[in-house]
């Protein structure tokens, strides 16, 4: 199946909610857990999926469209309810800024593409954004682009976030996923109502110099004599005995490359090239710091009132049912509605939260909906992530997107991922 609702804003206010509120209780029981790459060597191996063969698998990635097709209906009684108190948790950044205003849309920092290797085997990606934790190392997206629910398998493999990914790109770096959590209805009964999940990652990985190799970015000597070579990028010329230590090396990320070239450097005495040597060089990620620390961290919002209005900032891709192709997923788009209360039978939810919208289902699963939104900070509350999107009046055009309610339970999930260290891979 596939999952899609849209509404122009303009403004948005920020600041803090209503917080100093004891935090809902929450069984243990409810929250599933489970290692996504348990070791650093694991880790390297998901990057070296990705970057193999310049980078195919990463270039070549379809947004995800499993179940995201929904049959949406609008109630006006019953569904979600809080089950406490509603309370936040401020955005990185955040934790003593006084409320602002701003009219301008700026897109978030945070928000970027997680990617993974489907049960068809092939490469994919859904939306996802980072959020506030302890160790500024958390993503949440839709808990169906973490766990496997097309073939049932236990999590999706070789996942990783890549915040402002474009076209190869991966400005702050790639950041592999150690450990995934979601709630037990959701990992058990695939319970539309809490397909959320909240991952821990690796600090990022980061090629040198923003460079990212491929076959036509291996160095070569200068046309022009002297000593420079030209496309270095990443490369950094080393000794034989570093290249040999590279060579063949089961965990190393990067590439390396062994180039003949004139050394001008020896000639005779009318100025000719005498010698001919072999440059070595390599290639390799770096240590590109935490996530939170490079790109923020949305703040969390839970047991908020139905009614409130949310932006949404997501990857839409492909085509509308009547066929209009609406988004081409290469960039970050926004919609902004009021929630609303919803059910959709064939996802076991009887306790969603709505808005209007027209993004289209692929691509745009997981996609970050952000309560009072700061357009000053680019920060604001998550308070839902879209796992699916509805044609509500039948016209073959999607007009909604659907997410969990966010509640106690919820919340229960986010706080046993909260506290958990990651740690570098590099």
């Amino acid at each position: 199946m596939k999952r899609t609702l849209a509404f122009g804003g303009l403004v948005a206010t920020a600041g803090l909610l209503a917080s100093g509120l004891a935090a809902p209780a929450q069984a243990a029981g409810d929250v599933a857990s489970k290692p996504l790459a348990s070791t650093g060597i694991a880790a390297k191996n998901i990057v070296a999926y990705w970057y193999a063969n310049d980078a195919a698998n990463l270039i070549g990635a379809t947004p995800y469209n499993v179940e995201t097709k929904v049959v949406a209906k609008h109630i006006s009684k019953g569904g979600p309810a809080p089950d406490s108190k509603p309370g936040v948790v401020p955005a990185i950044g955040d934790e003593k800024k006084v409320a602002a205003k701003s009219k301008n849309i700026n897109l978030p920092k945070t928000t970027g593409k997680v990617f993974f290797e489907g049960a068809d085997g092939k490469p994919h990606w859904c939306s996802a954004t980072s959020v506030q934790s302890a160790y500024h190392n958390l993503v949440a997206t839709a808990g169906h682009c973490v766990y496997d629910t097309d073939s049932n398998a236990a999590t999706l493999d070789n996942w990783v976030f890549i915040p402002g990914y474009y076209q190869g790109k991966t400005p702050w770096g790639i950041y592999v996923g150690k450990q995934a959590f979601t709630h037990y209805d959701f990992d058990v009964y695939e319970d539309g109502d809490r397909d959320y999940a909240f991952v821990t990652v690796y600090n990022g990985l980061k090629a040198p110099h923003d460079g990212v190799p491929h076959g036509n970015d291996k160095p070569v000597k200068s046309a022009t004599g002297g000593t420079g070579w030209e496309n270095l990028g990443g490369w950094t010329e080393v000794t034989k005995d570093v290249y040999d230590q590279y060579k063949g090396a089961d965990t190393f990320i990067g590439d390396i490359a062994a180039v003949d070239g004139p050394d001008y450097n020896d000639v005779d005495k009318d100025g000719n090239k005498t010698e001919t040597v072999t440059h070595y060089f390599v290639w390799k990620f770096v240590d590109a710091g935490r996530l939170g620390d490079n790109v923020g961290g949305q703040g969390l919002a839970y047991n908020q009132k139905i009614g409130s209005p949310v932006f949404v900032f997501g990857y839409p891709s492909g085509s509308h049912p009547d066929g209009n192709y609406a988004y081409s997923g290469k960039t970050l788009k926004w919609s902004y509605g009021k929630t609303f209360k919803a059910t959709a039978a064939s996802i076991k939810a009887e306790e969603l939260q709505a808005v209007k919208s027209s993004f289209t289902g692929e691509g745009a699963l997981g996609s970050s909906w952000l309560l009072k939104y700061s357009n000053g900070r680019r920060l604001g509350y998550l308070n839902g992530v879209t796992i699916g999107v509805s044609d509500t009046d039948g016209n073959d055009r999607y007009d909604t997107s659907i997410s969990p309610y966010f509640d106690g339970e919820l919340y229960g999930v986010y706080s046993a991922a909260k506290n958990l260290w990651s740690g570098s891979i590099a």
